[in-house]
Formats: structure tokens, sequence, C-alpha cells
């Protein structure tokens, strides 16, 4: 009997000779399974993610649960805005004082840094909105794009229009009493209910332009008729371009916590999802990285 150490190597020896010898004599071999690809763990009380060319759900993590949507809120006023009919980017609008007064009352938000008076395009409008997360830019578009013969009456039209479109879009679980995102108690959604949204605007190219945008700087024309530069509106989403990022909107707020709506898309391989409530925007960023990876190996 052959012991210890040589004879384990003798054994596993022979063992190796006679496994090539059956390859060799039935000309076949067995692939190894794959190895499982660990579905990730992620911070955020909410998420969701989605194949976007099927919709197919590739994860799920309190999806249906009912939650405040902070500044990702903004989405659906770009997809109102951009849903007009006869719609022309390049209208302009002027910032009237009643965006500078609503600024100051909500205690100075999230701003495009918009002056009363200037004529800003509808255009323009969109990225103060969807990259610095200018509430004052979302209010002048609300105010633009609403009806009636008040500014308070035509935002709380806007507002009419988002939730339409929300039930129009089959978001079951989802209202809105802003077009920002600042709640007055009753503005929320859910991380499916977001992502539908996200694949519904991502078809338009002028929202896929604008949210895939780092940095972009408006010329606009004061009061005074003379053009002004103003200072580039960078976008508050840092995942753009990793791994194939192309947007889509960050959303934070005390309650609200760490939120973003995200869309990627590498070798042809496209994902989209959502996760809210997470507990920093560091968390927020860890979050999303995974379920990103994860999406393309579910989809391979």
């Amino acid at each position: 009997m052959i012991t210890g150490i040589k004879g384990i190597r003798l054994r596993r020896a022979v063992a190796v000779a006679v496994t090539s010898g059956a390859v060799l004599a039935t000309g076949a071999l067995t692939a190894a399974p794959a190895l499982a690809v660990t579905t990730p763990t992620i911070t955020a009380k909410g998420g969701y993610l989605m194949n976007s060319a099927t919709g197919a759900t590739l994860f799920n993590k309190a999806a249906d649960t009912k939650r405040l949507t902070a500044s990702t809120t903004k989405i659906m006023t770009a997809k109102v805005v951009l849903s007009q009919s006869n719609l022309n980017l390049d209208t302009k609008v002027t910032i009237k004082k009643a965006v500078s007064d609503y600024m100051v009352a909500k205690g100075y938000p999230s701003s495009a840094h918009l002056i009363v008076g200037d004529k800003v395009t509808v255009r323009q409008l969109l990225y103060g909105m969807m990259l610095p997360s200018g509430c004052d830019a979302a209010m002048a578009l609300a105010d633009k794009f609403g009806t009636g013969t008040t500014v308070a009456a035509r935002t709380k039209s806007f507002i009419g229009k988002m939730n339409t479109m929300a039930k129009n879009l089959g978001m079951t679980n989802t209202h809105f009493d802003s077009f920002d995102g600042l709640s007055n108690g009753s503005n929320y959604s859910t991380p499916r209910d977001l992502t539908k949204l996200a694949r519904s605007a991502m078809k338009s190219s002028t929202f896929k332009a604008v949210v895939k945008t780092k940095s972009y700087t408006a010329k606009t024309i004061a009061s005074s008729g003379y053009t002004r530069t103003m200072a580039p509106w960078t976008n508050t989403n840092t995942l753009l371009g990793w791994n194939g990022t192309l947007g889509i909107k960050t959303g934070s707020g005390t309650e609200a916590k760490y939120c973003l709506v995200f869309a990627a898309t590498l070798n042809g391989e496209s994902v989209m999802g959502t996760v809210m409530t997470a507990p920093s925007a560091a968390d927020r960023t860890s979050d999303v990285k995974k379920l990103i990876n994860y999406g393309y190996t579910r989809i391979n």
C-alpha cells in the first residue's frame, strides 16, 4: 500500500489519466456549470432594475413601496414639457419675479441661478432643471406650460398634467404635488414606477441628450438686452460615463434621503433602474454601481 503525500499524488495522477482516457475514448467533454451570479445587497430601502430593451425585471427590493421622490420628480416635469404638441425648444421664457419669490420662500433650494427678467429658452430651462437640479427652472417651465390666468393656477394645472401622465404610463403608486419635488406632503412614487417613467422619457432624443450631459453653459438675454453667459451648470449625477451610465436624475432631501434614477448601456446591453432612500450619497453611488454590474451579467 502506498501512503503519505506520494500516495496522494499517485492517486491524483491515476485519476487524471483515467479521466483523460475516457475523454479521448468518447470524444466528449462536459463543460463545468457556470457560477451563479449573486444578487446584490443594497443599502437603499427600495430598488428596482430592468432590462431596458424588454422591460423584464432584473432586481426588486420593495419596488412597489411608496417613497418621497425628491428631485427625481423633475423627470416627470421634463416628460410633460417634451410631450407638448408643437413644442419649440427655442421659445424664450422670461423669468418672472414669482420664480425668485418662490426660491426665497422655499429657503433657496437647488438652483440654476436664473435672474428675473432674463429671457431663457425652453431647451436651456431643461438643462437648468436636470443638471444642477434647478427648482427655479422647474417653476419657469411649469408656469410656461400650465394653463390659467395666474402663476399659481398655471403651476397647479401643470402638476395636474404630471399626474395625468403618471396615470397614462401605468404609474399606479405615484402622485405629484409639486413640479420640483419640494413636497407639500403628497409627492411620492416607487422604484418600479420611476423606472417606468424613465424608460418612457429616455425615448425622447432631447431628454436623453440633456441627462447625459456633464456640463452646460447657457447664454441668456438679460432684461437690458445684452447676452449674458451664465456659469456652467454641472450635472449632479457623478456616475455619468461610468460603465456606460447615461443618466438620469439624482434626488435628495431630509426625509427622502438619497435617490437616483439611472440608465446605462454597454456593448449593446441596456439596463435601467431606481434606488430610493439610500442613507448617503456614497451609499447611493455604491448601490447603483452594484445594480448596473449585476444587470449586465443577468442580460448576458
